[in-house]
């Protein structure tokens, strides 16, 4: 009889309502993903009956299927808010319960742990004491607030210069050299060095032509007592290049007492002159850095498309924090949905695939940007329009069906 089709017609043009319901309302969600409705028509077993002439006694509803294809990616003023550009989940933990989700709008807690609005905590890989990711298994990701502790100049590697000497200067007028006085040296530059604690020094070299193609160098910090550089002069070929070719470029820069607290006395280290030059040009400084910095606070984080979390530090100095990690699986529509934006994985879906982010098949992440809803909400109202219709056609082979058993009942 065709109640039971008309039945089923209904039943399932009502559950395919609800599914398109769904996805108007969730248009606007952070991470969603589109679901479709996906029918099949049902037969009754029967012993006589063949496929010519078995007739099906209706429809049902055969899966409802998520589309985890990309949605459009917008930007944000939080850099804790991260999108996902490719395939890919956050993998979050909660008391060790793990689950994984798109939604990428997360914040940090009082402990410092990176979490999502429901306080699952994103997972990746931690650091060393140095900053260096450690690839074990991944775990909660928190933010150290720790003060970022200093390094003396003389543990960070050579004070790097790269000067040109001008080849026409004459030597000096006043033969023995005494920084006080100008008229005894040629040049002089200077740069910020830190000591063992952090404090900041000012490097002061000078430069002394003695000669062709010679120059003394002296040093003194913060106005100390200027000392020549260990490792002798600076000579230079005649196409102005430092000599020796090829060789150690570097000179050592004398020690000084300090009364700062660090340790003492105390050398910046060398200095490399490596690139340094004596052209008929113009003094210039082309380089003049050390790697040396206070200590410093945390004032800011950052992500990287790889998803390194960097920690900003007030001395200007970035470290690493941690690397989010992503999960991908063979068959992502295996996925049991937990509400909330969150799947956890089934015998369906596969095992977990986890990775960096930009490595294998998996995305990469931009940080302060959201992925939005993958619903197309115009398709969405057609497709309501058209199951409204389904409806009540179904409704309409009832009510025919109804119309029949009238007549029947009315014979005389």
């Amino acid at each position: 009889m065709a109640f039971q089709q008309g039945l089923s017609g209904l039943n399932t043009s009502a559950k395919a309502l609800d599914v398109t319901g769904n996805n108007i309302a969730n248009s606007s969600t952070v991470g969603f993903k589109t679901s479709s409705a996906h029918f099949g028509d049902v037969y009754a077993n029967s012993l006589a009956g063949s496929g010519a002439n078995q007739i099906g006694i209706g429809v049902n509803l055969a899966a409802v299927q998520q589309q985890f294809s990309q949605g459009n990616i917008t930007t944000t003023n939080n850099p804790l808010d991260i999108s996902i550009n490719g395939a890919g989940f956050f993998r979050m933990d909660q008391n060790g319960a793990v689950t994984y989700t798109r939604n990428g709008q997360f914040h940090t807690d009082r402990e410092g742990y990176i979490v999502n609005d429901q306080s699952l905590r994103l997972t990746g890989y931690g650091v060393d004491s140095s900053g260096t990711i450690v690839n074990a298994a991944p775990a909660p990701l928190q933010i150290s607030s720790e003060q970022l502790p200093p390094l003396a100049t003389n543990l960070a590697g050579n004070v790097d210069a790269v000067i040109n000497l001008d080849s026409r200067d004459p030597v000096p007028t006043v033969p023995v050299f005494d920084y006080t006085d100008p008229d005894s040296y040629n040049y002089s530059t200077s740069l910020s060095v830190y000591d063992t604690l952090g404090n900041p020094h000012t490097l002061t070299t000078y430069y002394v032509r003695t000669g062709a193609g010679s120059w003394n160098v002296y040093a003194t910090l913060d106005g100390a007592n200027p000392q020549a550089l260990g490792g002798g002069a600076l000579t230079f070929n005649t196409s102005g290049a430092l000599l020796p070719l090829g060789g150690p470029n570097t000179r050592t820069l004398p020690s000084f007492a300090l009364t700062t607290g660090a340790a003492t006395p105390w050398s910046p280290g060398t200095i490399d002159y490596a690139g340094t030059t004596q052209y008929g040009s113009a003094f210039g400084v082309e380089q003049l850095a050390q790697g040396g910095y206070a200590s410093g606070r945390l004032v800011g984080l950052s992500v990287t498309s790889d998803g390194m979390v960097q920690g900003r530090y007030s001395n200007g100095q970035t470290r690493n924090q941690g690397q989010i990690v992503l999960t991908n699986f063979t068959n992502p529509n295996g996925l049991a949905p937990q509400g909330n934006n969150q799947w956890v994985e089934t015998s369906v879906s596969g095992a977990p695939l986890v990775g960096a982010p930009n490595t294998a098949s998996l995305g990469v992440l931009q940080s302060a940007s959201v992925e939005e809803s993958n619903v197309d909400l115009t398709a969405e109202l057609v497709n309501m329009i058209t199951q409204q219709r389904n409806y009540q056609a179904n409704a309409q082979t009832i009510k025919t069906q109804d119309s029949i058993m009238n007549t029947l009942v009315n014979l005389r």
